[in-house]
Protein backbone atom coordinates (compact mmCIF):
# COMPACT_ATOMS: atom_id res chain seq x y z
CA UNK A 1 0.00 0.00 0.00
CA UNK A 2 2.49 2.35 1.38
CA UNK A 3 4.10 1.40 -2.24
CA UNK A 4 1.14 2.59 -4.46
CA UNK A 5 1.13 5.91 -2.50
CA UNK A 6 4.56 6.87 -2.94
CA UNK A 7 4.61 5.96 -6.95
CA UNK A 8 1.34 7.98 -7.40
CA UNK A 9 2.68 10.68 -5.23
CA UNK A 10 6.21 10.31 -7.89
CA UNK A 11 3.74 10.57 -10.63
CA UNK A 12 1.59 13.47 -9.90
CA UNK A 13 5.20 15.25 -8.99
CA UNK A 14 6.05 14.48 -12.56
CA UNK A 15 2.75 15.62 -14.26
CA UNK A 16 2.99 18.55 -11.86
CA UNK A 17 6.67 19.16 -13.26
CA UNK A 18 6.25 18.76 -16.88
CA UNK A 19 3.01 21.65 -16.59
CA UNK A 20 5.77 23.85 -15.37
CA UNK A 21 6.77 26.51 -18.09
CA UNK A 22 10.34 26.50 -16.68
CA UNK A 23 10.58 22.34 -16.45
CA UNK A 24 9.32 22.51 -19.61
CA UNK A 25 11.59 24.83 -21.55
CA UNK A 26 14.28 22.60 -19.50
CA UNK A 27 13.14 19.80 -21.64
CA UNK A 28 13.09 21.69 -24.82
CA UNK A 29 16.29 23.29 -24.55
CA UNK A 30 17.96 21.99 -27.63
CA UNK A 31 17.21 22.69 -31.39
CA UNK A 32 18.77 18.88 -33.05
CA UNK A 33 19.52 18.73 -36.44
CA UNK A 34 19.81 15.65 -38.09
CA UNK A 35 23.00 14.82 -41.03
CA UNK A 36 21.81 12.59 -43.34
CA UNK A 37 25.12 11.69 -44.69
CA UNK A 38 27.45 8.76 -46.77
CA UNK A 39 29.37 7.77 -43.56
CA UNK A 40 30.32 4.54 -44.83
CA UNK A 41 31.54 2.58 -47.85
CA UNK A 42 32.57 4.33 -51.26
CA UNK A 43 31.23 7.80 -50.92
CA UNK A 44 32.33 8.24 -47.33
CA UNK A 45 35.03 10.93 -48.11
CA UNK A 46 32.26 12.62 -49.50
CA UNK A 47 29.81 12.47 -46.87
CA UNK A 48 32.31 12.82 -44.32
CA UNK A 49 33.55 16.63 -45.78
CA UNK A 50 29.92 17.63 -45.99
CA UNK A 51 29.05 16.48 -42.53
CA UNK A 52 32.16 18.22 -41.16
CA UNK A 53 30.69 21.60 -42.76
CA UNK A 54 27.36 21.18 -41.32
CA UNK A 55 28.92 20.28 -38.40
CA UNK A 56 31.64 23.35 -37.82
CA UNK A 57 28.15 26.07 -38.78
CA UNK A 58 26.72 23.98 -35.64
CA UNK A 59 29.68 24.88 -33.58
CA UNK A 60 30.02 28.97 -34.67
CA UNK A 61 25.73 28.89 -34.07
CA UNK A 62 26.35 27.71 -30.47
CA UNK A 63 29.59 29.93 -30.22
CA UNK A 64 27.72 32.71 -30.31
CA UNK A 65 24.52 32.05 -27.90
CA UNK A 66 23.18 29.50 -30.08
CA UNK A 67 19.72 29.62 -31.62
CA UNK A 68 16.66 31.63 -30.53
CA UNK A 69 18.57 31.41 -27.38
CA UNK A 70 18.92 27.21 -27.43
CA UNK A 71 21.79 24.81 -28.28
CA UNK A 72 22.26 23.32 -31.71
CA UNK A 73 22.45 19.75 -31.80
CA UNK A 74 23.72 17.77 -34.66
CA UNK A 75 22.84 14.13 -35.53
CA UNK A 76 25.03 11.96 -37.68
CA UNK A 77 22.94 9.55 -39.35
CA UNK A 78 24.84 7.10 -41.81
CA UNK A 79 22.83 7.16 -45.18
CA UNK A 80 25.57 4.27 -46.32
CA UNK A 81 23.98 5.80 -49.18
CA UNK A 82 20.87 4.13 -49.35
CA UNK A 83 16.90 5.97 -49.89
CA UNK A 84 15.99 2.98 -47.89
CA UNK A 85 18.33 3.59 -45.02
CA UNK A 86 17.92 6.93 -44.63
CA UNK A 87 14.45 7.64 -44.64
CA UNK A 88 14.34 4.53 -42.01
CA UNK A 89 16.70 6.12 -39.82
CA UNK A 90 15.66 9.15 -40.07
CA UNK A 91 11.90 8.40 -38.94
CA UNK A 92 12.64 6.85 -36.03
CA UNK A 93 14.05 10.09 -35.25
CA UNK A 94 11.23 12.06 -35.80
CA UNK A 95 8.97 9.79 -33.95
CA UNK A 96 11.03 8.85 -31.08
CA UNK A 97 12.77 12.23 -30.88
CA UNK A 98 10.99 14.22 -32.48
CA UNK A 99 13.25 16.08 -34.77
CA UNK A 100 12.31 18.68 -37.26
CA UNK A 101 15.31 19.35 -39.71
CA UNK A 102 17.37 17.32 -41.35
CA UNK A 103 20.21 17.99 -43.62
CA UNK A 104 22.07 16.14 -46.49
CA UNK A 105 21.12 13.96 -48.85
CA UNK A 106 24.41 13.27 -50.84
CA UNK A 107 23.42 10.85 -54.35
CA UNK A 108 20.80 12.29 -55.52
CA UNK A 109 17.80 9.15 -54.40
CA UNK A 110 18.94 9.77 -51.19
CA UNK A 111 18.10 13.53 -51.27
CA UNK A 112 14.92 12.70 -53.14
CA UNK A 113 13.64 9.89 -51.04
CA UNK A 114 14.64 12.52 -47.43
CA UNK A 115 12.63 15.29 -49.47
CA UNK A 116 9.84 12.98 -49.73
CA UNK A 117 10.04 11.81 -45.96
CA UNK A 118 10.19 15.14 -45.18
CA UNK A 119 6.51 16.27 -47.02
CA UNK A 120 5.17 13.26 -45.04
CA UNK A 121 5.89 13.86 -41.77
CA UNK A 122 5.87 17.97 -41.60
CA UNK A 123 9.58 18.38 -41.05
CA UNK A 124 11.92 20.44 -42.63
CA UNK A 125 14.61 18.83 -44.97
CA UNK A 126 17.32 20.86 -47.22
CA UNK A 127 20.45 20.35 -49.26
CA UNK A 128 23.54 21.69 -51.02
CA UNK A 129 24.51 17.66 -51.97
CA UNK A 130 22.13 16.45 -54.04
CA UNK A 131 21.97 18.70 -57.64
CA UNK A 132 19.30 16.50 -59.53
CA UNK A 133 17.27 20.05 -61.02
CA UNK A 134 13.91 17.76 -60.47
CA UNK A 135 14.16 17.91 -56.62
CA UNK A 136 13.36 21.79 -57.13
CA UNK A 137 11.30 20.75 -60.34
CA UNK A 138 8.25 18.63 -61.38
CA UNK A 139 9.22 16.93 -57.56
CA UNK A 140 9.43 20.03 -55.55
CA UNK A 141 7.88 20.02 -52.38
CA UNK A 142 6.90 23.01 -49.37
CA UNK A 143 9.08 20.94 -46.69
CA UNK A 144 11.67 20.36 -49.00
CA UNK A 145 14.93 23.42 -49.44
CA UNK A 146 18.01 23.21 -51.55
CA UNK A 147 19.99 26.21 -50.17
CA UNK A 148 23.01 24.96 -53.07
CA UNK A 149 23.01 25.11 -56.88
CA UNK A 150 21.76 22.29 -59.22
CA UNK A 151 23.05 20.32 -62.11
CA UNK A 152 21.41 23.32 -64.50
CA UNK A 153 22.51 25.87 -62.75
CA UNK A 154 26.04 24.83 -63.01
CA UNK A 155 26.05 24.03 -66.55
CA UNK A 156 24.35 27.40 -67.26
CA UNK A 157 27.42 28.94 -65.37
CA UNK A 158 30.00 26.67 -67.19
CA UNK A 159 28.72 27.78 -70.77
CA UNK A 160 29.20 31.59 -69.48
CA UNK A 161 32.73 31.11 -68.70
CA UNK A 162 33.65 28.71 -72.08
CA UNK A 163 32.00 31.38 -74.04
CA UNK A 164 33.77 34.08 -72.70
CA UNK A 165 36.73 32.31 -73.82
CA UNK A 166 35.61 32.07 -77.28
CA UNK A 167 35.72 28.42 -78.23
CA UNK A 168 34.08 27.19 -81.31
CA UNK A 169 34.76 23.30 -81.77
CA UNK A 170 33.98 21.71 -78.28
CA UNK A 171 34.38 17.77 -77.30
CA UNK A 172 32.54 16.80 -74.53
CA UNK A 173 32.45 13.57 -72.70
CA UNK A 174 30.38 12.51 -69.65
CA UNK A 175 29.58 9.54 -67.50
CA UNK A 176 26.54 7.67 -68.60
CA UNK A 177 23.66 8.53 -66.34
CA UNK A 178 21.30 11.00 -65.54
CA UNK A 179 23.35 13.76 -64.03
CA UNK A 180 25.31 13.50 -66.86
CA UNK A 181 23.30 13.38 -69.84
CA UNK A 182 21.19 16.66 -67.90
CA UNK A 183 24.65 18.52 -67.81
CA UNK A 184 25.13 17.73 -71.12
CA UNK A 185 21.90 19.16 -72.40
CA UNK A 186 21.96 21.93 -69.88
CA UNK A 187 25.48 23.05 -71.27
CA UNK A 188 24.86 22.40 -74.78
CA UNK A 189 21.30 24.80 -74.67
CA UNK A 190 23.37 27.66 -73.05
CA UNK A 191 25.65 27.16 -75.28
CA UNK A 192 23.97 27.37 -78.33
CA UNK A 193 22.05 30.22 -77.19
CA UNK A 194 25.54 32.82 -76.28
CA UNK A 195 27.15 31.23 -78.86
CA UNK A 196 25.27 30.39 -81.87
CA UNK A 197 27.91 28.98 -84.10
CA UNK A 198 29.52 27.09 -81.54
CA UNK A 199 30.36 23.23 -82.70
CA UNK A 200 29.71 20.37 -80.50
CA UNK A 201 32.80 18.13 -83.03
CA UNK A 202 32.06 15.16 -81.12
CA UNK A 203 29.89 13.78 -77.97
CA UNK A 204 30.82 10.96 -75.83
CA UNK A 205 29.15 8.77 -73.07
CA UNK A 206 30.73 6.41 -70.93
CA UNK A 207 29.47 4.01 -67.90
CA UNK A 208 30.52 5.33 -64.49
CA UNK A 209 33.44 3.47 -63.20
CA UNK A 210 35.68 3.09 -66.53
CA UNK A 211 38.88 2.38 -66.08
CA UNK A 212 40.07 2.51 -69.61
CA UNK A 213 39.84 5.77 -71.37
CA UNK A 214 42.18 5.38 -74.11
CA UNK A 215 39.73 4.61 -76.54
CA UNK A 216 37.65 7.69 -75.67
CA UNK A 217 40.61 9.53 -75.73
CA UNK A 218 41.39 8.64 -79.52
CA UNK A 219 38.26 9.13 -80.56
CA UNK A 220 38.38 13.12 -78.91
CA UNK A 221 41.88 13.62 -80.27
CA UNK A 222 40.84 12.67 -83.73
CA UNK A 223 37.73 15.00 -83.47
CA UNK A 224 40.47 17.80 -83.13
CA UNK A 225 38.58 20.21 -80.69
CA UNK A 226 39.74 22.90 -79.18
CA UNK A 227 38.33 22.72 -75.67
CA UNK A 228 36.81 19.71 -73.78
CA UNK A 229 33.25 19.96 -71.67
CA UNK A 230 33.15 17.31 -68.63
CA UNK A 231 30.78 16.81 -65.41
CA UNK A 232 32.92 14.16 -65.00
CA UNK A 233 34.11 13.82 -61.36
CA UNK A 234 35.88 11.75 -58.55
CA UNK A 235 37.80 8.53 -60.23
CA UNK A 236 36.39 9.36 -63.83
CA UNK A 237 38.06 12.49 -63.16
CA UNK A 238 41.30 11.47 -62.63
CA UNK A 239 41.38 8.60 -64.95
CA UNK A 240 40.54 10.83 -67.81
CA UNK A 241 43.36 13.13 -67.38
CA UNK A 242 45.88 10.39 -66.24
CA UNK A 243 45.53 8.42 -69.23
CA UNK A 244 44.42 11.29 -71.70
CA UNK A 245 47.31 13.70 -71.42
CA UNK A 246 49.93 11.35 -71.93
CA UNK A 247 47.93 10.26 -75.21
CA UNK A 248 48.21 13.77 -76.34
CA UNK A 249 44.97 15.14 -75.39
CA UNK A 250 46.52 18.78 -74.63
CA UNK A 251 43.73 20.21 -74.63
CA UNK A 252 41.81 22.35 -71.93
CA UNK A 253 39.42 20.52 -69.63
CA UNK A 254 35.94 22.61 -68.45
CA UNK A 255 34.42 20.54 -65.62
CA UNK A 256 31.83 20.35 -63.26
CA UNK A 257 34.07 19.89 -60.39
CA UNK A 258 37.44 20.80 -60.80
CA UNK A 259 38.85 22.47 -57.86
CA UNK A 260 38.90 19.65 -55.19
CA UNK A 261 41.82 19.00 -53.82
CA UNK A 262 41.56 15.18 -53.43
CA UNK A 263 41.33 15.24 -57.77
CA UNK A 264 44.10 17.09 -57.87
CA UNK A 265 46.34 15.11 -55.26
CA UNK A 266 45.30 11.84 -56.53
CA UNK A 267 46.85 13.00 -60.05
CA UNK A 268 50.24 13.50 -58.80
CA UNK A 269 51.22 15.14 -61.74
CA UNK A 270 49.90 19.04 -61.63
CA UNK A 271 51.06 19.42 -65.47
CA UNK A 272 47.89 17.46 -66.02
CA UNK A 273 45.11 20.07 -64.33
CA UNK A 274 46.83 22.90 -64.25
CA UNK A 275 44.58 25.79 -66.84
CA UNK A 276 41.64 23.72 -66.39
CA UNK A 277 38.98 25.69 -65.14
CA UNK A 278 35.59 24.94 -63.29
CA UNK A 279 32.51 26.75 -61.55
CA UNK A 280 31.33 26.75 -57.76
CA UNK A 281 29.15 28.56 -55.61
CA UNK A 282 31.89 28.08 -52.60
CA UNK A 283 35.56 28.34 -53.17
CA UNK A 284 38.16 29.27 -50.87
CA UNK A 285 39.56 32.35 -53.30
CA UNK A 286 36.21 34.61 -53.32
CA UNK A 287 37.55 37.96 -52.44
CA UNK A 288 35.24 38.80 -49.76
CA UNK A 289 35.77 40.35 -46.22
CA UNK A 290 32.99 37.38 -44.92
CA UNK A 291 34.89 34.60 -46.76
CA UNK A 292 38.52 35.65 -45.59
CA UNK A 293 37.72 35.76 -42.37
CA UNK A 294 35.56 32.49 -42.69
CA UNK A 295 38.86 30.81 -44.05
CA UNK A 296 41.10 31.87 -41.32
CA UNK A 297 38.90 30.86 -38.13
CA UNK A 298 37.91 27.43 -39.86
CA UNK A 299 41.88 26.86 -40.40
CA UNK A 300 42.53 28.02 -36.72
CA UNK A 301 39.78 26.01 -35.02
CA UNK A 302 40.42 23.39 -37.85
CA UNK A 303 44.10 22.88 -38.79
CA UNK A 304 42.93 22.61 -42.34
CA UNK A 305 40.85 24.66 -44.82
CA UNK A 306 37.44 24.47 -45.87
CA UNK A 307 37.79 23.46 -49.57
CA UNK A 308 34.68 22.69 -51.51
CA UNK A 309 32.03 20.61 -49.78
CA UNK A 310 32.97 21.54 -46.09
CA UNK A 311 32.18 25.34 -47.00
CA UNK A 312 29.14 25.01 -49.64
CA UNK A 313 27.53 22.70 -46.14
CA UNK A 314 28.32 25.42 -43.86
CA UNK A 315 26.77 28.31 -45.50
CA UNK A 316 23.37 26.14 -46.13
CA UNK A 317 23.40 24.92 -42.65
CA UNK A 318 23.92 29.03 -41.16
CA UNK A 319 21.05 29.53 -43.79
CA UNK A 320 18.72 27.74 -42.47
CA UNK A 321 19.46 28.66 -39.19
CA UNK A 322 18.63 32.21 -40.58
CA UNK A 323 15.79 30.76 -41.44
CA UNK A 324 14.44 29.69 -37.60
CA UNK A 325 16.03 33.08 -36.23
CA UNK A 326 13.79 35.25 -38.72
CA UNK A 327 11.01 32.88 -38.06
CA UNK A 328 11.38 32.96 -34.25
CA UNK A 329 10.25 29.74 -33.41
CA UNK A 330 10.96 25.94 -34.93
CA UNK A 331 7.62 25.38 -35.99
CA UNK A 332 7.74 24.15 -39.42
CA UNK A 333 5.53 25.79 -40.94
CA UNK A 334 6.64 29.33 -39.50
CA UNK A 335 10.09 28.18 -40.48
CA UNK A 336 9.00 27.73 -43.99
CA UNK A 337 7.39 30.90 -44.57
CA UNK A 338 10.34 32.83 -43.23
CA UNK A 339 12.40 30.84 -45.08
CA UNK A 340 9.99 31.83 -47.86
CA UNK A 341 11.60 34.68 -49.98
CA UNK A 342 15.31 35.15 -47.25
CA UNK A 343 18.61 36.62 -48.48
CA UNK A 344 21.61 35.06 -46.53
CA UNK A 345 24.65 37.57 -46.91
CA UNK A 346 27.42 35.13 -46.38
CA UNK A 347 31.35 34.26 -47.28
CA UNK A 348 29.88 33.11 -50.96
CA UNK A 349 27.69 36.49 -51.48
CA UNK A 350 24.15 36.71 -50.86
CA UNK A 351 22.37 33.70 -51.83
CA UNK A 352 18.09 34.24 -52.24
CA UNK A 353 16.03 31.49 -51.38
CA UNK A 354 12.95 31.24 -54.10
CA UNK A 355 9.55 30.82 -52.94
CA UNK A 356 8.22 29.43 -56.10
CA UNK A 357 10.43 26.24 -55.94
CA UNK A 358 12.55 26.62 -52.62
CA UNK A 359 15.72 26.63 -54.66
CA UNK A 360 18.39 29.11 -53.38
CA UNK A 361 19.28 31.63 -56.26
CA UNK A 362 23.15 32.79 -55.82
CA UNK A 363 26.32 33.08 -58.01
CA UNK A 364 28.56 31.22 -59.40
CA UNK A 365 32.42 31.42 -59.86
CA UNK A 366 34.74 30.86 -62.03
CA UNK A 367 37.99 29.12 -61.37
CA UNK A 368 40.76 28.19 -63.18
CA UNK A 369 43.63 25.91 -61.63
CA UNK A 370 47.03 27.23 -60.79
CA UNK A 371 50.33 26.26 -60.26
CA UNK A 372 51.21 28.22 -56.95
CA UNK A 373 48.27 28.53 -54.09
CA UNK A 374 48.59 30.19 -51.07
CA UNK A 375 46.55 27.57 -49.15
CA UNK A 376 48.53 24.32 -50.65
CA UNK A 377 51.82 23.05 -52.37
CA UNK A 378 50.40 21.29 -55.27
CA UNK A 379 48.38 22.89 -57.93
CA UNK A 380 45.24 24.86 -56.86
CA UNK A 381 42.05 26.81 -57.40
CA UNK A 382 41.58 30.38 -57.82
CA UNK A 383 38.56 32.76 -58.88
CA UNK A 384 38.88 34.78 -62.35
CA UNK A 385 35.38 35.71 -62.35
CA UNK A 386 32.01 35.76 -61.69
CA UNK A 387 28.38 34.17 -63.02
CA UNK A 388 25.60 36.37 -61.48
CA UNK A 389 22.43 34.75 -59.86
CA UNK A 390 20.81 35.79 -62.85
CA UNK A 391 22.72 34.74 -65.66
CA UNK A 392 21.89 31.33 -64.27
CA UNK A 393 18.47 31.60 -63.13
CA UNK A 394 16.10 28.86 -64.38
CA UNK A 395 12.78 30.80 -64.68
CA UNK A 396 9.96 29.83 -62.05
CA UNK A 397 7.84 28.59 -64.79
CA UNK A 398 10.34 26.39 -66.74
CA UNK A 399 11.18 24.49 -63.88
CA UNK A 400 8.46 22.46 -63.73
CA UNK A 401 7.87 22.88 -60.09
CA UNK A 402 3.87 22.92 -58.90
CA UNK A 403 4.09 23.51 -54.86
CA UNK A 404 0.92 22.70 -52.99
CA UNK A 405 0.86 25.02 -49.87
Amino acid sequence: MRKKIVYSLCFLTMVFMLAMPGFAAAADDTIKLGAVQALSGTFKDIGERYLDGAAYAVQVINENGGLLGKKVEIIRIDSEFKPDVATRKAQELILKDGVKFFYGGTGSAVGLSMAQLAEKQNVIMFTCDADVPAMTGEKCNKNFFRPGGHTEQRAYAVAHQTAKLGYKKIAIIAQDYSMGREAVTAFKRKMTELKPKTEFVIEIYHPAGTKDYAPYVSRILAAKPEVIFTPNWGNDMTLLLKQGRPMGMNQRIIAFYINDEVTIQSLANDDYIIGSLGTEIYDLDIPTKKNQEFVAKFYKDKGYYPTWLRGKAYMATMFWAEAVKKAGTTDVAAVIKAWEGLTYDGPAGLWTMRACDHQAQMPYYHIEIAKQSKYFKHAYGKVTGTASAKSVEIPCEKTGCKMKK
